[in-house]
């Protein structure tokens, strides 16, 4: 009876060794909170990949900053664009997408050679795995689920999408906060555009997911062209003024050459124009973001 006095006289003076310890602050450190961006394009070669990578690269330069980039596009460009920086190992991301009992994603994700940067590795099999989630119930929620362990070690995961509508496509969107959409200057990007804001608009109201548009990015603008880029820019500002990001990307023989040679633009020309306008697409996304600009663009991306 002494000891149990004792040891409740102590918790009221706070003299308690165990409440003490707990009291003194916690060298956990705390869980992130990451924004997940789908980049996604109706039409392949419009720079979606090369947009991913070199956006992501560009996040990891903030001081701390984590960043991961999942590559469920079956082509598998991600991988090959930084060929240099992966490590292929282990877990697939389809393995993660269909397992017949929930997995984590982080199973999947392996640490790049670039610091702060991890990636998923590239998997030939997704085009199978598409077709097979079509028999799965919740299939477009799969990749959302697996992904909560994600959210709290990133701040920043980008997800980039297959250049269709599949499975594949529609768990991205599901599991991101906001889509980016790369339009070059062609007719075929631009009807593209239209296609993918009416999936936005699918995702938000039949899938019930609050899925917003960060922006639309002009990609491939090439000075030599000044009449298509007056006709498609045009186009664009007509009809998305709202979602149009102020950054283009510039067509840059830099960029083509650092994706041949594996390479982000910032290890093989950090001085080009394309490492400049990547870093100011870094910038604006990261406005954005914190601004909530994005949400606005949701409510004009809507008829």
């Amino acid at each position: 009876m002494k000891n149990l006095l004792s040891a409740g006289l102590k918790k009221l003076r706070g003299d308690d060794s165990s409440t003490a310890r707990d009291a003194r602050p916690s060298t956990t450190p705390p869980a992130r909170r990451a924004h997940v961006i789908a980049i996604a394009a109706q039409k392949g070669g419009v720079g979606k990949t090369t947009t991913t990578v070199n956006l992501a690269c560009a996040l990891a330069q903030q001081p701390g900053a984590r960043v991961l980039v999942i590559d469920i596009d079956p082509q598998g460009h991600v991988a090959s664009s930084l060929k240099d920086a992966v490590r292929i190992a282990g877990t697939s991301l389809s393995d993660v997408l269909l397992a017949q009992t929930p997995r984590d994603l982080m199973d999947a994700v392996r640490q790049s050679d670039i610091e702060g940067l991890s990636l998923t590795p590239p998997d030939k099999a997704l085009n199978e795995t598409d077709t097979r989630l079509s028999t799965r119930v919740g299939r477009e929620y799969i990749l959302q689920a697996a992904m909560a362990r994600a959210r709290a070690e990133f701040d920043w995961v980008l997800i980039d999408c297959p250049p269709n509508l599949g499975n594949l496509t529609l768990n991205a969107l599901v599991a991101a906060d906001r889509v980016l959409v790369p339009c070059d200057m062609s007719i075929l990007a631009f009807e593209g555009v239209a296609d993918l804001l009416g999936t936005v608009r699918v995702v938000n109201d039949r899938l019930r997911h609050p899925l917003e548009v960060l922006g639309i990015l002009r990609t491939r603008v090439d000075g030599r062209t000044q009449q298509i880029n007056e006709a498609i820019g045009g186009a664009l500002d007509d009809n998305y003024r709202a979602l149009l990001l102020e950054t283009s990307i510039p067509v840059n023989s830099a960029l083509a050459q650092a994706q041949a040679a594996g390479k982000s633009i910032f290890q093989y020309a950090p001085t080009s124009r394309g490492a400049q306008a990547y870093r100011a697409l870094a910038r604006e996304v990261a406005g954005r973001v914190t601004s909530g600009k994005a949400e606005s663009a949701r409510r004009m991306a809507r008829p």
